[in-house]
């Protein structure tokens, strides 16, 4: 026999059994076995009391028990969501790092900023669906109209007397008023406020006609206030039922929605995310999440990963087709 058949065979099967535990181990992360291990950090990009801090407010309790790790928010806002949104589309792909967003951040934002820093469809993944949230057609409470048929006569008889007011040029309320212009069309005059608040509250005082509120204005409706005549969504909400959806009055397929959820930075492992959404998923089915999610005016959307992804592209499609039909900018 060789004399040196036998330290080349120990040295092949050494190298063999090396490769091997490095391909387990692979095979390991690549499952997310042992994951998590440590605290996770959910990076919201928008700020306290917004919609998304709230919804990811709502599940942290549960989803922190469920994993059996602390969870962690950070509010990360500012420049329409993209300082927090590529904080995490940059971060290590591990699974310890999660943006919880409003859809705007990756359905309207590529179709308004000419540069962006990261590209959200590529570099995040879409984890968990929170919610949808609906915009209501809402009146000052002294406009002469009874319905929205009536709205939108008042509106083919007064072209440009009439005024609406968004959150700022290219939020979701400017968009909904846009797509109700286009697809009636009508015209009314765009009044752009730092906030829904700010329109809101020109809205009781009568400075600007109508709005689509993001669930805000609730009250003020409930107090006689203000007038809520449709829905800009496919099917009514639970809270009005009584409220048409503008698909119901001709405007065919309207849905001025948007969905807020988890992303994870590109390359995190399949069984992470799909740990996370079933999780996710468990808690939006409490009920006392239920009930925060109401409180939004809101519809919980336990989706998979796949169904989000989906959903996110049909509404890129949509918005970015009105974006471009009525050339909207982000200044």
């Amino acid at each position: 026999m060789d004399p040196h058949f036998l330290p080349s065979r120990r040295r092949f099967l050494a190298q063999a059994g090396a490769a091997a535990a490095g391909s387990l181990a692979w095979s390991v992360h690549a499952q997310g076995d042992g994951w998590p291990s440590r605290p996770i950090k959910i990076v919201c990009n928008f700020p306290a009391g917004s919609s998304p801090d709230a919804l990811v407010r709502a599940i942290s309790q549960p989803l922190q028990q469920a994993l059996g790790q602390p969870v962690v928010i950070d509010n990360r806002a500012g420049a329409s969501g993209i300082i927090g949104a590529e904080l995490v589309a940059k971060a290590p792909a591990d699974g310890y790092t999660l943006l919880m967003t409003a859809g705007s951040t990756i359905t309207t934002n590529p179709h308004v900023f000419a540069r962006m820093p990261f590209d959200p469809a590529k570099d995040l993944v879409p984890v968990a669906a929170l919610a949808r949230l609906n915009l209501f057609l809402v009146t000052r409470g002294d406009l002469p109209v009874k319905d929205v048929r009536g709205f939108l006569a008042y509106l083919k008889k007064n072209p440009g007397k009439v005024t609406y007011g968004s959150a700022g040029n290219a939020t979701g309320l400017h968009l909904a008023g846009e797509m109700l212009k286009s697809q009636a069309n009508v015209f009314a005059v765009h009044v752009p406020y730092r906030g829904a608040s700010l329109a809101l509250q020109d809205l009781l005082g009568g400075a600007i006609d109508f709005y689509f509120d993001p669930g805000i204005a609730l009250q003020h409706v409930k107090a006689g206030k203000l007038k809520m005549l449709a829905i800009a969504a496919p099917h009514r909400s639970p809270l009005y039922p009584d409220v048409p959806t503008l698909d119901e009055v001709g405007l065919k397929g309207f849905d001025a929605g948007t969905t807020h959820g988890l992303y994870a930075p590109e390359g995190v492992p399949p069984a992470i995310i799909e740990r996370i959404n079933r999780e996710v998923n468990a808690a939006l089915a409490l009920p006392g999440v239920k009930t925060q999610v109401a409180a939004l005016a809101a519809d919980p959307t336990p989706l998979t990963p796949a169904q989000f992804g989906a959903v996110m592209r049909e509404d890129s499609r949509r918005y970015g087709a009105v974006i471009k039909e009525r050339h909207i900018t982000a200044s």
